[in-house]
């Protein structure tokens, strides 16, 4: 059984924005006749929900003694004390606070994040910083796997 799993699914609205960037396409191709405006909309809308279902389609996982967050596949022995961030310290690590040498896998619409100190001496990332909807389950899986 997995203790845990997310994935950072785009918001509704960015739907909406693919399905009018269809209606932008057609708009576009009107002048050439009726099929390729059609094929502008299908084409349009068909791309714009490939982008986003793909930035969407990004997941976090503790599974097999390993943070699994994207394409990082980390230890839970070389992670050291996790921190939870509500909105506003999530924003302050992403900004002013963040380290150019971290692992960030952040989304701008997910407000809460979590920040997990690397131990590992001989890695030069001093820690990762995830987007995550529940912080706090994602650090109680990661102090489960540790015990």
């Amino acid at each position: 059984m997995q203790p845990y799993e997310e994935r950072l699914t785009a918001p509704r609205s960015w739907w909406f924005i693919a399905a009018l960037v269809g209606v932008a396409m057609a708009l576009i191709l009107l002048p050439l006749g009726t099929v390729p405006m059609l094929g502008g909309l299908v084409g349009g809308a068909a791309l714009a929900s490939v982008a986003v279902s793909s930035y969407g389609s990004v997941r976090i996982r503790v599974v097999g003694g390993a943070l699994v967050a994207g394409d990082a596949r980390i230890p839970v022995t070389a992670l050291g004390t996790a921190e939870v961030l509500d909105a506003e310290e999530a924003r302050a690590w992403r900004t002013h606070k963040a380290d150019t040498r971290a692992f960030m896998l952040l989304r701008g619409y997910i407000p809460t994040a979590l920040r997990i100190e690397i131990t590992d001496p001989a890695d030069p990332t001093p820690y990762v910083y995830l987007s995550t909807r529940s912080p706090e389950r994602l650090a109680a899986a990661l102090a489960a796997v540790r015990t």
